[in-house]
């Protein structure tokens, strides 16, 4: 009786998907991790972090940025409005000249705490090139990973009151009755950015 080997297309087809995770923290993030403007413990959930695993995950050291810190943050809630306490949140963002390779990093990582906050330090991106040559609003973009997503969803957090907001071209393709899920608020000295996963308040998620 002939067996098919491994390179036989007998045995070849849809490898199957699994739901994200588990996560293990102190490999997903670092010391400073949400702090993308200096080297603090933002974002990396101390319950999490025993002091040994920060010597496998230093941050590199940074030149100082010029440009104006603003703290960006909300809840990861489900369809039912409750918090969901073990999120992953990724950002990544042009500096504030619209580009996305120089001294700033772009790129930020923060953990969901038990009441589903996140938040990181950051700065305020400027325009950067969109599709057909038109610039796009100031914005941050956010990828999430949680318990029972097949896969990562991808959003984008953009400011609230900001002019640029008018011509976005991504922004555009949005329902004028969706676009505020998708709007950093100004409160008390930062920007609120909740994420709900479900719901008549769903946040609008982008395919990638």
């Amino acid at each position: 009786m002939n067996m098919p080997d491994n390179q036989s297309p007998d045995l070849f087809g849809q490898t199957p998907s699994q739901t994200v995770g588990p996560f293990f923290h102190y490999g997903l993030s670092w010391k400073g991790a949400a702090d993308l403007v200096g080297e603090s413990d933002l974002g990396a959930r101390a319950e999490l972090f025993p002091p040994e695993h920060y010597l496998l995950a230093q941050p590199r050291p940074r030149p100082p940025i010029a440009a104006p810190v603003i703290e960006l943050g909300g809840l990861v809630l489900d369809g039912n409005g409750l918090p969901v306490p073990d999120a992953m949140v990724e950002t990544w963002q042009a500096d504030a000249e619209g580009n996305y390779a120089g001294a700033f990093p772009g790129f930020g990582r923060a953990a969901t705490g038990e009441d589903g906050a996140w938040r990181i330090r950051t700065i305020r991106p400027g325009l950067v090139a969109g599709p057909g040559n038109h610039r796009q609003a100031p914005h941050i973009a956010i990828g999430l990973f949680g318990r029972g997503l097949l896969k990562r969803l991808a959003t984008r957090a953009y400011f609230e009151g900001a002019p640029e907001n008018q011509d976005d071209p991504i922004l555009s393709l949005v329902p004028a009755s969706r676009r505020h899920t998708l709007m950093a608020r100004a409160q008390g000295g930062a920007w609120r950015f909740d994420i709900v996963l479900q719901g008549a308040n769903e946040t609008v998620f982008f395919d990638v």
